[in-house]
């Protein structure tokens, strides 16, 4: 297994703010989603990654972030062994980038 790259929410919010079009996926089911998400990210259930990754580019960088960090983290390893080179993990997830107060979606409850 190889070691899952990842990124800290402050870091992520930094390269969010400063960089356009980043590929941000939230693997976390759609009612998580709907109570609070990253503006700009895309759902896409864990479920559905094998069937979505086949439709990405394999050199796209890509974040990937789930509620704490473990869904994203085998979305992340899925990727990396279908030969994607560039995708790394939200280290803490939804519940991090909370707790550090980074701004949600506005359209979200949270």
């Amino acid at each position: 297994m190889n070691t899952i790259p990842s990124i800290t929410v402050a870091a992520l919010a930094e390269l969010l703010k400063n960089q356009a079009n980043v590929c941000l996926i939230d693997v976390r089911e759609p009612d998580e989603h709907d109570a609070a998400s990253i503006s700009g990210s895309r759902l896409v259930p864990l479920s559905t990654v094998p069937e979505e990754a086949a439709q990405w580019p394999m050199d796209q960088e890509m974040y990937v972030h789930c509620k704490a960090g473990g869904r994203s983290a085998r979305a992340v390893q899925y990727l990396m062994d279908q030969g994607f080179t560039h995708v790394t993990n939200v280290a803490g997830g939804m519940d991090a980038w909370l707790t550090a107060g980074l701004p949600v979606a506005p359209d979200c409850v949270a």
